[in-house]
């Protein structure tokens, strides 16, 4: 079984799955508390179906972007249950979990996720499924001016801009449904058994989570932003 961790937004959710389907689920909204809410989502979802960290094969944690202070939590968590088990650790970008259930439609895909300022995060993927360019922060004016083919356009950044899309894009601008944390934390629980099976694994020790915005305090750093794919 895989334990999978998001805490990428306040929305923050546990998945325990096996290689069929996802076991035990649990999603909450949190408003500062990851810290505190974190653990016994993970001690009551292992409990719930009386497995134990042991038992695992592999914690996969989704490495945002997100909030600075829930991704460190949702990785501290992640790190610490693999260094006392030795188990895998699996990091996978929450842009491409967001992507992860429309890559296989034929049509190209571009995932939001909010990031403050007026401004989103998005990555983009043609219409086979391929990663295209870097994940970026844009304004939505300047995003959708990027638009010249039909686009499906998905995860959490998308809500307050849906009206913009259609607006701008008409026909070419298609809205998936409203966003779901169990859509995404079903996406974590699938893509890292996908790389489970074929022996992709993560270095704990250099594993780092993709704030791709530094927090206002302090002096911004850069880091590199190569996504991680199955």
């Amino acid at each position: 079984m895989i334990l999978s961790v998001d805490t990428s937004s306040r929305y923050a959710g546990v998945v325990l799955s096996d290689e069929e389907r996802v076991v035990s689920c649990r999603l909450w909204y949190s408003k500062v508390n990851h810290t505190a809410e974190l653990m016994p989502a993970v001690a009551q979802t292992l409990e719930s179906q009386q497995v134990s960290v042991r038992d695992l094969e592999a914690v996969a944690v989704a490495l945002g972007p997100g909030g600075f202070s829930s991704l460190r939590v949702g990785l501290s968590v992640a790190k610490g249950l693999t260094a006392a088990s030795g188990l895998p650790i699996i990091g996978v970008g929450t842009l491409d979990l967001e992507a992860y259930p429309y890559l296989e439609t034929g049509v190209a895909v571009c995932a939001m996720l909010d990031v403050g300022r007026g401004e989103v995060a998005t990555a983009n993927f043609d219409c086979h499924g391929h990663a295209v360019g870097e994940e970026t922060i844009w304004t939505p004016d300047a995003l959708l001016d990027s638009i010249t083919e039909p686009t499906q356009f998905c995860g959490e950044g998308v809500v307050p801009w849906v009206s913009l899309i259609k607006d701008r894009l008409g026909p070419i601008g298609i809205v998936m449904a409203s966003p779901s944390p169990g859509t995404r934390l079903w996406s974590l629980a699938a893509m890292a058994r996908d790389r489970l099976v074929v022996g992709i694994t993560d270095d704990p020790i250099i594993l780092e989570p993709n704030y791709i915005r530094m927090p206002s305090i302090g002096t911004p750093k850069q880091r590199d932003r190569r996504r991680q794919r199955a």
